[in-house]
């Protein structure tokens, strides 16, 4: 499982023209999945999102996590996380899970994300336009 974390001013998804999800301060998850992974990945990977203290403290040190600052989610699927480019210049996503069961896994991390921070989501499979304001700029990649 990849993830990459931006923090965020603000997030938004748009579909055809229509935004379906927004937040505002929060995290915007780009979340991708392969093969191995399994609900006990995507339970180590919620417990490290919704702890990762990247939010800033009174003194401006990145010292709090999306729980200590009330912060809000919006979790985009992402099978191209698992691009592999190293033959030719035509990425593969051999190593992206399927989508039957990648969206199986979706669907239960955003639903244990929203068992602890508000949480909403961009529509598996689809098209989507990601807005993304981003603060500091913080980006971090996490894969387990």
């Amino acid at each position: 499982m990849r993830v990459v974390v931006q923090k965020c001013r603000e997030g938004k998804c748009i579909v055809r023209g229509k935004t379906i999800s927004e937040i505002d301060k929060g995290l915007v998850l780009l979340v991708g999945f392969t093969d191995s992974d399994n609900k006990d990945t995507i339970l180590k990977m919620v417990n490290k999102i919704v702890n990762l203290r990247i939010f800033n403290d009174e003194n401006g040190v990145m010292n709090l996590s999306i729980k200590d600052v009330k912060g809000k989610i919006l979790s985009i699927s992402q099978f191209t996380l698992y691009a592999d480019t190293t033959k030719g210049n035509r990425p593969s996503y051999i190593k992206a899970m399927k989508g039957e069961k990648a969206i199986l896994l979706y669907k239960y991390f955003n639903k244990c994300l929203n068992e602890i921070i508000p949480t909403k989501a961009g529509i598996f499979g689809e098209d989507m336009e990601i807005v993304i304001n981003n603060m500091g700029p913080t980006t971090i990649i996490l894969e387990r």
